[in-house]
C-alpha cells in the first residue's frame, strides 16, 4: 500500500498540480478573508472562522473534484489500470492508498491557511475554540467529499466528466437541507426528516460556531466509510469483470 501512496503524491507533488490548486485555494482564502475585513463594524478584528470557513466550502466544490477526478479515471484512460489490478496489493489497499494521497493533498492545502490566525491574533483576537473545531469539521467535510469524488472517479475514464459530477453531488449535499424544507418537500415530513438526515452543512455550521457533536463526527466518518466502500467494489467489480 505504502508504494501506491508514494507513486500518489509523487504524482501530486513532483507536478505542478498540488502547488496549483494551494495557490488557488489560499488565492480564494484571502478573497474571503478580505471580505469579511473589509465588513467589519469594529477596530479589532475577531477571527472566529465562522462565516470564513463556510464560504470556503462553496470553493471547495470546485476544487476538490479537480484533486480526486484522475484518481481512477486516469488509470482507466491511459491503461495503467491493468498493471494496478494485476499487482499483489488488493484493492481495498489500493483505494485506501488513494485516499490517503488525496487527504494529504487536502492537508496540505488548508495548512496554508493557519498563517491567517496567527495575523490575527497579532492584530485583534482569536476565538481558539471555533477556529479548532472550524478546523475539524472542515477535515471531516473534506474527507467525505473526496470519498464522493474518488467514487465517481472510478466510474468514467474522463476525468473532465468526473468533475462535473462531482461537483454536481457536493452542491446537492450542501444544498440538501435547503431543499427539504422547500415548500413540496414539507408536505411529506416523513421524506424531509430522511432528506435533513443526509445533510451535510448543518452539521458543518455546528463545528464552525464551536461545538463538536458526536453525531456530526459519527455522520462524517460513517459517510466517508460507506463512499470508500462502494468505490471498492466498483473497482472489484471491474477486476472481477477483466478476469
Amino acid at each position: 500500500m505504502l508504494p501506491i501512496y508514494k507513486k500518489e503524491l509523487q504524482s501530486f507533488f513532483f507536478t505542478p498540480f498540488a502547488y496549483t490548486i494551494t495557490a488557488l485555494f489560499l488565492l480564494l482564502f484571502t478573497f474571503t478573508i478580505s471580505t469579511d475585513i473589509a465588513t467589519l463594524t469594529d477596530n479589532v478584528a475577531r477571527f472566529s472562522f465562522t462565516e470564513i470557513f463556510y464560504n470556503t466550502i462553496i470553493y471547495f466544490i470546485f476544487l476538490l473534484p479537480i484533486l480526486t477526478m484522475r484518481t481512477f479515471a486516469d488509470e482507466r484512460k491511459f491503461g495503467t489500470e491493468v498493471l494496478l489490478m494485476t499487482s499483489p496489493v488488493s484493492v481495498l489497499k489500493i483505494v485506501i492508498a488513494k485516499f490517503l494521497a488525496n487527504m494529504t493533498v487536502f492537508l496540505f492545502m488548508i495548512a496554508g491557511s493557519v498563517i491567517y490566525p496567527i495575523i490575527t491574533e497579532i492584530k485583534g483576537e482569536v476565538v481558539y475554540s471555533q477556529l479548532i473545531c472550524a478546523y475539524i469539521g472542515f477535515f471531516f467535510w473534506g474527507a467525505m467529499f473526496i470519498a464522493v469524488g474518488m467514487l465517481i472517479s472510478s466510474f468514467t475514464e474522463n476525468s473532465i466528466i468526473a468533475a462535473i459530477i462531482g461537483e454536481l453531488i457536493m452542491f446537492m449535499f450542501l444544498f440538501l437541507d435547503d431543499f427539504s424544507q422547500s415548500g413540496f418537500i414539507s408536505q411529506y415530513p416523513k421524506l424531509r426528516s430522511v432528506l435533513y438526515s443526509f445533510a451535510a452543512q448543518p452539521r458543518f455550521i455546528y463545528f464552525s460556531q464551536g461545538f463538536i457533536r458526536l453525531s456530526d463526527i459519527v455522520f462524517f466518518i460513517t459517510a466517508t466509510i460507506v463512499l470508500l466502500a462502494w468505490t471498492y467494489i466498483s473497482i472489484e467489480k471491474r477486476r472481477w469483470k477483466r478476469g
